[in-house]
């Protein structure tokens, strides 16, 4: 075993209770932590150099590509919100050479309700979730869909209704037989899971929110507490855990006004990492273990104002919490007490989540620049890899590979 395989080996012991895998089946990867246990990953490429296959991809999306058994999955929607035809459609590529096995149209919503977007969002902004026999795609107020792993449709869900504002960004978490994602929308924001066989739905739970502007875009993850499952979904105002048998909320924590939450949560060390969103970003660090009710006041372990992220999930490595601001600052933490080891400008703007992949952190910018870190409480930059093409959505990562997708197209850097 080399001295790399064996940091990796510890980094990823003492990271997350979740299991690490080769594979990347839902978005930040198999325990959605942004963390791989992908080995001989690429540290250096260009739009040149090192490039496996560049394939063009049809319409807009930033959905995150995910990847199982050597096929890799996205969305894209053709046509442009309020004008027009829409088409939403879902693909599936061949990972060895980026040829395209299928693409399904799954919905073909009214061009007047797909409502208004933000510049840096689309309309095809969520990531899939893939499984041994099915994949879940999610649009939004616009539907949500399971589909074969052949590309047909096996169920729609089309009537969870709501105003969104900026478009849709959160993206499902599938727990057991339960699809939950939250509607964080303009007004009466709520969280729902559906049934995975049939999208019927099993519950919705009012947000309960006191914040003026109740818009968010946060991704749930599961975490395990004393032999069960909590829900953790950040939205305008707090952050709740939900039961995800019926939906109740568990325990929460207030941030005041905090809206517009992306930033998908990080669980480690007996902490949650939880961003507080616009206008004023905070990092805070909660202590779930026996929360009932409102714990604001008491189970908050710390908080971090500077440099906090507003759009980039955090992720922890071994002892150490980094994450990157919108403007470009990362930051290394002590993860059990918020020390800051370092905060040094990367550069560019940030809103794709941060990777650990063969023993390093991969933080691409809006520009297609990826800076590849070393872990530990040193600065220390290994490569920059510049496509020359603007990026929103989170890399993926197999053994001997990464992949990248940018406004235009999905690259694959490796030679696997």
């Amino acid at each position: 075993m080399t001295a790399r395989t064996t940091f990796l080996a510890i980094i990823l012991a003492a990271t997350t209770a979740f299991a690490a895998e080769t594979e990347w089946p839902q978005f930040r990867g198999a325990g959605g932590q942004g963390i791989s246990a992908a080995t001989n990953v690429p540290q250096k490429w260009s739009a040149t150099e090192g490039v496996a296959w560049k394939v063009e991809l049809a319409g807009k999306g930033w959905s995150s590509p995910v990847l199982s058994k050597g096929r890799l999955y996205l969305t894209s929607a053709v046509g442009e919100p309020g004008q027009g035809d829409v088409t939403l459609h879902t693909l599936c590529l061949d990972a060895k050479d980026g040829r395209t096995i299928w693409d399904t149209v799954v919905f073909n919503p009214d061009a007047a309700t797909t409502g208004s977007i933000h510049r840096k969002n689309s309309l095809a902004s969520p990531t899939p979730i893939v499984t041994d026999d099915r994949l879940y795609v999610h649009f939004g107020h616009m539907g949500t869909a399971a589909l074969d792993l052949a590309g047909k449709v096996v169920w729609k869900q089309d009537g969870l209704k709501y105003p969104p504002q900026h478009g849709n960004g959160g993206s499902p978490v599938l727990v057991g037989d339960a699809l939950i994602f939250s509607c964080d929308g303009a007004k009466e924001p709520f969280v729902v899971a559906l049934d995975a066989a049939t999208g019927n739905v099993r519950w919705k739970t009012p947000r309960n929110t006191t914040a003026k502007k109740t818009f968010s875009f946060c991704t749930p993850l599961p975490i395990s507490l004393g032999g069960s499952t909590q829900i953790i979904l950040p939205g305008s105002g707090f952050v709740g855990a939900y039961d995800p048998k019926d939906g109740h909320e568990i325990w929460r924590v207030a941030y005041g006004e905090g809206y517009s939450l992306v930033p998908r949560p990080v669980f480690a060390h007996g902490l949650l990492f939880i961003a507080t969103g616009f206008d004023i970003a905070n990092l805070i660090a909660i202590r779930p273990e026996g929360a009932k009710g409102d714990v604001t006041e008491i189970n908050v372990a710390w908080t971090i104002k500077k440099g906090a992220p507003l759009s980039a999930s955090t992720i922890v490595v071994g002892d150490e919490l980094y994450f990157v601001s919108d403007a470009g600052i990362a930051t290394c933490a002590d993860a059990r007490t918020g020390n800051v080891h370092w905060s040094e400008r990367l550069g560019g703007n940030y809103s794709a989540s941060p990777v650990l992949a063969d023993g390093c952190l991969y933080f691409l910018n809006e520009s297609g620049v990826t800076s590849v870190l070393k872990p530990g409480k040193k600065f220390e930059v290994l490569s920059k890899n510049e496509l020359g093409e603007a990026s929103l959505a989170s890399p993926a990562v197999e053994d001997g590979a990464l992949y990248i997708r940018t406004e235009k197209h999905l690259w694959k850097f490796g030679s696997r």
